[in-house]
């Protein structure tokens, strides 16, 4: 009965494990999805709307530079607008969301690995009989066949009385 109730909780505490990990998994694809939307914003920004910018500051500083001059100062604009761009985007993380099921997945872990060291604890048990029964076999037999054997000579003894 209680080795049917340990493959019972096992078996539970697999399948929370497993749900956990899928739901931490999930969560963590939804940032990573984020994460790829905002890049992808980023890139989108950085090609359409700094090409109009770009131009504008390019003709407002090529009176005051070198046409090369205002090149540089606009793509080095460009390139800082970028970055601070991809450091949003890479700061987006699953949260506090996660913290319910790691917690649900560290107990099943827990409670399964408890459960596995009763069941070889109660492996080991059985080995050590199985040795015991394999050194002495009518000791470790006998104390359990005298009550029945004492049962069948009492009846037998009746019988013939009668």
């Amino acid at each position: 009965m209680s080795d049917n109730r340990s493959m019972n909780r096992i078996g539970r505490n697999i399948r929370l494990i497993l749900r956990s990990e899928r739901l931490i998994a999930g969560r963590q694809m939804d940032a990573i999805i984020k994460q790829t939307g905002l890049m992808a914003f980023a890139g989108l920004i950085a090609v359409m709307g700094l090409v109009m910018l770009n131009l504008a500051a390019f003709f407002a500083l090529q009176s005051s530079f070198p046409a090369y001059g205002a090149a540089l100062i606009v793509a080095g604009a460009d390139f800082v607008l970028v970055f601070l761009l991809a450091q949003i985007a890479s700061r987006q993380a699953p949260g506090s969301e996660l913290e319910p099921a790691n917690e649900m997945r560290d107990l099943a872990v827990a409670e399964l690995e408890a459960d596995l060291d009763e069941t070889v604890t109660e492996v080991r048990g059985i080995a050590q009989d199985v040795r015991r029964m394999a050194q002495d076999p009518l000791g470790s037999v006998l104390p359990s066949l005298i009550g029945p054997l004492l049962g069948m000579l009492l009846k037998g003894s009746k019988k013939k009385d009668d």
